[in-house]
């Protein structure tokens, strides 16, 4: 009965930070991230010196700029990992508030970096892109308003996240950046399903999602050139679709060899959006599905620490911070295959991108953070705290 009412590894009062934090967390989890941000490193080296010859830059100058965002990152995601649960909420409100309010001056103040969506703010040795940050925020905000829905006389919480997230989601339209928009309310929906939505309420959501799509493809130029090059039964040979599905092809079980794929010199975004057709090129299928495996440990590890645990807020703020992380690489991955149409997307942990590995590392903190064994209480008075 001890390790059901405490935990397998619960926090003894009065222990060191350290100590504590590191019986508590989750190491699988902490080592798949790890190993990620390691095949990031060496996807690099092969796939951003072509485009660093073509900047006239040093040679391996994306790679020391990862190095150095990752490290960032890194520090960022063990720091955050040992906050406790309010502490993390607070963490996401104060970061929610200020993405938000970056992301509203987008418009005014952003730039597009000639790609046609404003998304980015140019700091001139750098740039930030608010969406970013923006995601991890909303998730912990959206499950602490779902929990507190759930207390007597609590606050409308549901309504209030989902207002919020349509917000969100139209901002984000607007750039255009349709993938994080439906990344957004992909997280609200699953951590609104855990909460007990009605199948019925998810259905009706879904319509307005296909309505929405369907506007969106008559009124944006951007979006329907992407929508119709993913139905096109041909692909262009001389598109970064095109360049992706071939190297994919080339690279079979094993691969072409190290340094001797040829993608990484035409694709553009070789080590951003499509660094997954270099891996597959020069190390083939085995590598990709070592990288697939080291996702799906993260999210399948952190849903499961996560039924063991009984505060809703958690449950809601941890089971939306890992689907989200799961569905990002599922969606960075899916459109290299023309599984889905271009969302420009990166691959977390694994594409090049200051905003995405220092974000995705507060996010994942904030996920090792919640997943952490500690007491829980007995059962019986949760159930007595609930009848009162």
């Amino acid at each position: 009965m001890t390790d059901l009412v405490h935990g397998l590894a619960p926090a003894r009062s009065g222990d060191p930070v350290i100590p504590r934090w590191w019986r508590t967390i989750d190491k699988w989890t902490m080592s798949c991230i790890l190993a990620l941000f390691a095949v990031g490193m060496l996807l690099g080296f092969a796939a951003s010196p072509p485009l660093a010859a073509r900047n006239g830059l040093p040679h391996f100058h994306y790679v020391e700029r990862q190095a150095m965002f990752g490290a960032v990152a890194i520090a960022a995601m063990l720091l955050v990992s040992m906050l406790t649960p309010r502490q993390v909420r607070r963490l996401a409100v104060i970061g929610f508030a200020l993405s938000f309010v970056a992301l509203a001056a987008l418009p005014v103040l952003g730039t597009d970096f000639g790609k046609g969506a404003v998304r980015w703010y140019s700091l001139g040795f750098a740039s930030f892109q608010p969406s970013e940050f923006l995601k991890p925020g909303f998730v912990v905000l959206a499950a602490w308003l779902m929990a507190a829905a759930q207390e007597r006389d609590g606050p409308p919480g549901k309504r209030l996240s989902f207002g919020l997230a349509v917000l969100i989601v139209g901002m984000l339209a607007f750039q255009p950046d349709f993938g994080q928009a439906a990344l957004i309310l992909f997280s609200w929906a699953v951590m609104y399903f855990v909460a007990g939505a009605p199948m019925t309420l998810l259905a009706g959501l879904a319509g307005l999602v296909a309505f929405g799509g369907t506007v969106a493809y008559e009124q944006s130029e951007h979006f329907a050139r992407r929508i119709n090059g993913f139905l096109s039964p041909d692909v262009d040979p001389r598109t970064q679709l095109g360049y992706a599905t071939n190297a994919i092809m080339e690279g079979g079980f094993f691969g072409v060899g190290l340094g001797e794929g040829s993608v990484k010199n035409s694709l553009p975004d070789a080590h951003t959006d499509f660094i997954i057709a270099v891996a597959a090129e020069e190390y083939g299928f085995i590598l990709v599905m070592g990288i697939i495996t080291l996702y799906a440990c993260v999210v399948v590890r952190s849903l499961w620490r996560l039924t063991q645990e009984r505060d809703l807020f958690v449950r809601l703020a941890g089971t939306g911070l890992a689907c989200s992380f799961g569905v990002q690489a599922m969606i960075n991955m899916g459109v290299a295959v023309r599984l889905l149409p271009a969302k420009g997307m990166t691959l977390p942990f694994v594409s090049y991108g200051g905003s995405s590995l220092i974000a995705g590392g507060i996010a994942v903190g904030m996920l090792l953070a919640l997943t952490r064994t500690r007491p829980q209480g007995a059962m019986g008075d949760i159930l007595r705290r609930g009848r009162e």
